[in-house]
């Protein structure tokens, strides 16, 4: 008998042992908690139509408490694992057989569970959050819930913007989400990147021509502004704008009015203007590139998009967001991401920030072969090996921990009994941090 889509629960079946912290908040999130022994576990035992998630609890596990869910893991290929580790005990262990490689994210004690009801979130199918459902800014790190309370204040008030940030950070996003906020919204909204239109023919494409203004003008055309009337026009790019075009904007801007090329009428516009800018026009402004009045007369409003690498927590929410809506359009066998892959992305710096972020899931969605994407799917095989000040604070420490072994090693002429001395851990843990960060002694040497 199909389960009802009232009837459904999520459930996570957690072998181990949850605090009752973990218990409690995972129920007020909206999830069923089943705690279950591996080793003696029957079954999975959930109904059809129930969607169900693995935690794989190794905080206090014993190898046979480890072996037993590597077979339950064997016999249910299908089901979506977690894993939460002491934080003594490195990913590479080789006590942890395939357990790591098998689970979609792993998760070292204290275990945060505001991730860890995120993580269950993306295989539960929560992924975007409610709060961005009317905005289109997809994330909940502090710098996106900065972004996002600016939004929210600004659009109403039917003032200028101007809105800053690296290339690809989503200023566009974010002007969108200004003009869908406002009063505006059931008007046109007009998109212009200003550096991309020909420099003889800006005035034309935004304030418009009349008819033999000159060669090529075979009738009168309406520019950007006129056809946003009652809307939003939006200057992306705005610095690169020439220095005929910036008189005209300001005017604009001063007296809500403009001309069109040929034409000595003027002509009264209600279009709120909103400008971005990847390039520091302060700067632009000393060197004389850009009005001084021009730029105080759009920033009035300011509104700063973060560039991806200060937005960690968001990274792998925006790319299972990416991957979601690629997969509605078009086949692939991907779902979801592996822990290496995660991990990789959040170390990752992406300088090309979510326009980067973008392109690379969608091209992983095409080669990846499984259901989980990897490193080699997304290209970011060779994280480990960028500059720490590219890292993240965790991708820090474990590249840290690789100097450390190595210098070591290195130090005491490959004795590795001298090296385990010198760090205080057994010989036993030299090998196995070897191991994890792929470490040769024959190579070293």
């Amino acid at each position: 008998m199909a389960v009802s889509k009232v009837d459904a629960k999520r459930c996570v079946v957690w072998f181990g042992q949850p605090s009752a912290t973990e218990h409690m908040r995972l129920n007020r999130a909206g999830w069923y908690v089943r705690v279950a022994d591996a080793s003696a576990i029957g079954g999975i035992g959930t109904r059809a139509g129930n969607t169900v998630v693995a935690v794989a609890d190794l905080r206090q596990a014993d190898a046979a408490a480890i072996s037993a869910m590597q077979h339950v893991m064997g016999a249910y290929p299908g089901l979506p694992w977690v894993a939460l580790m002491p934080s003594e005990m490195p990913a590479g262990d080789p006590d942890l057989g395939g357990v790591i490689d098998t689970c979609v994210d792993v998760f070292t004690a204290p275990v945060d569970v505001d991730r860890l009801l995120d993580s269950l979130g993306y295989l539960g199918g929560d992924i975007v959050p409610a709060e961005t459902d009317d905005l289109g800014i997809t994330g909940h790190s502090k710098a996106t819930r900065a972004v996002i309370a600016s939004v929210r204040k600004y659009a109403p008030v039917d003032l200028p913007v101007l809105i800053t940030g690296e290339t690809g950070t989503g200023k566009e996003v974010a002007a969108r989400a200004l003009h869908g906020l406002s009063r505006r919204s059931g008007r046109p909204f007009a998109a212009i990147n200003c550096g991309a239109l020909p420099p003889n023919l800006v005035q034309s494409e935004l304030f418009g021509h009349e008819r033999g203004a000159f060669t090529g003008a075979n009738a009168r055309r309406i520019g950007h502004f006129e056809s946003a009337a009652g809307g939003t026009v939006f200057l992306d790019e705005v610095g690169d704008l020439p220095a005929d075009a910036q008189t005209s904007l300001l005017r604009f801007l001063q007296e809500g009015t403009l001309e069109r090329v040929g034409s000595s009428q003027s002509i009264k516009l209600d279009v709120r203007v909103l400008a971005a800018t990847h390039v520091d026009l302060e700067k632009a402004v000393e060197q004389g590139r850009f009005r001084e009045d021009l730029y105080y007369r759009l920033n009035v409003l300011r509104l700063h998009m973060p560039a991806l690498r200060e937005r960690e927590d968001d990274v792998v929410l925006l790319a299972q967001h990416f991957l979601d809506a690629f997969r509605e359009h078009h086949g692939s066998h991907a779902r979801t991401f592996s822990s290496a892959a995660r991990q990789a992305m959040r170390h990752f710096g992406w300088p090309g920030n979510v326009r980067e972020l973008l392109n690379r899931v969608q091209r992983a969605a095409v080669v990846a072969e499984d259901a989980l994407i990897t490193p080699e799917d997304l290209d970011l095989v060779h994280v480990s090996q960028m500059p720490l000040g590219r890292a993240s604070l965790g991708g820090a420490r474990v590249a840290a921990e690789r100097e450390a072994v190595i210098s070591c090693l290195r130090e005491c002429h490959f004795n590795v009994s001298e090296c385990a001395r010198r760090l205080k851990v057994s010989r036993v843990t030299i090998y196995r941090l070897c191991k994890k960060h792929g470490l040769s002694l024959d190579q070293l040497r």
